[in-house]
């Protein structure tokens, strides 16, 4: 590859990219393509997904991001070792390594190749929940057995104080290696956001992949006790994700299935979801962790009133006045209550300032200047 010596020449590592879609997924796109707008030479190595009919590319340009996909092992797993990103962070002359999420081999493999070929890299945490019980006790031992290369990073990037402060506190790394730079929103013009309509039946929307561990189950089990007062409502589960079945199988035994949909909007289409929010009475994530909630955001940016679950990151946007919340193991009664009350008289901040894609994209480019400055002076 030629390098234009005006431009950064970054390369971006994640091991799942478009057409998966989730908190990751979306950041890695958003910022991605408005890197490559803003005249950075970005390159994305991702693996190649195994699960879909038909396979994509081995290498392409999304919007002026290439994206170059590699093969992972085991193929019904998801532990993704890909080695073939080793050759690619080494044998190439990249200006800055960053590595998206930490908890696959797809970061240690990239972090460990640029060590090796003395190239400074920068890591974003990314943290989701765990469904698995056994692997929300084994994150512990992972974050001690990858402390070394962690700490080797030039800086640690977190979308929320919350996710800073709480890996500063059990990697034991000083806040001076870290850096909050929070996830962006799409700021629609007030035209397109479509004006609330009386006499309609409120729809409440539960957004994020379906897992466990996102508590799309807490707001089925609570529709119950919600249409006792609120008869008319209606729930759309908004994802895709192995706990569908489970999912479907609860409504069915709660007799919902004229009241519920478990349906995704296609991968990439940001205008059918924003008008999905935007028709909206109610946006719920009661997920058991967030690093910083990108729905949240969405909604938020369309006047839209939220419920959250007293958790993680979420409770930032509790403590600003934003959204109101529940806690994580309340009672459906409990959580229907909330709903109604949040249908009934909801919170709709006004005058929010919330971060866009855009302030992202300029806060990183901010970060590798100063990263890539530094390492060209010291070396």
């Amino acid at each position: 590859m030629t390098r234009d010596k005006n431009k950064l020449n970054i390369l971006m590592v994640t091991y799942r990219y478009f057409p998966y879609m989730g908190g990751l997924e979306t950041h890695v796109r958003e910022v991605g393509r408005r890197l490559a707008k803003s005249g950075v030479n970005i390159t994305l190595v991702t693996t190649m997904p195994h699960t879909l009919s038909h396979p994509l590319p081995k290498e392409e340009s999304d919007d002026g991001m290439r994206v170059i996909r590699v093969p992972a092992w085991p193929p019904e797993r998801d532990y993704y070792f890909a080695p073939e990103i080793y050759s690619i962070v080494k044998h190439t002359k990249w200006d800055l390594i960053h590595c998206q999420g930490y908890h696959t081999f797809v970061p240690v493999i990239a972090m460990v190749a640029a060590r090796q070929a003395q190239i400074p890299y920068v890591l974003s945490f990314h943290t989701g929940g765990d469904s698995s019980w056994h692997r929300k006790v084994l994150r512990g031992a992972q974050r001690k057995a990858l402390r070394p290369l962690i700490a080797r990073a030039e800086r640690l990037i977190g979308p929320s104080k919350w996710e800073v402060e709480f890996f500063g506190k059990h990697l034991q790394l000083p806040s001076s290696k870290f850096a909050v730079i929070p996830n962006g929103s799409h700021h629609l013009p007030e035209t397109i956001i479509p004006a609330k309509k009386t006499g309609h039946a409120p729809l409440i929307l539960s957004i994020g992949r379906l897992e466990r561990y996102k508590g799309h189950q807490r707001v089925i089990s609570a529709l119950p006790k919600l249409l006792e007062q609120v008869p008319d409502a209606r729930l759309r589960i908004v994802g895709v994700g192995p706990y569908e079945s489970t999912l479907q199988n609860l409504v069915q035994e709660l007799g919902l299935s004229e009241r519920v949909e478990i349906k995704a909007v296609p991968p990439g289409d940001e205008g059918g979801m924003a008008a999905l929010i935007g028709r909206a009475d109610l946006v719920t994530l009661l997920s058991e962790h967030e690093a910083q909630g990108i729905v949240v955001l969405e909604a938020l940016a369309q006047k839209r009133p939220v419920l959250v679950a007293a958790t993680s990151a979420l409770r930032e946007f509790v403590d600003l006045g934003l959204v109101r919340a529940v806690p994580l193991e309340s009672k459906p009664e409990d959580v229907a209550a909330a709903m109604i009350a949040q249908l009934r008289d909801p919170l709709v901040p006004e005058n929010v300032e919330l971060p866009t894609w855009d302030d992202c994209t300029a806060n990183l480019i901010t970060l590798y200047e100063n990263v890539v400055t530094r390492s060209q002076d010291a070396s």
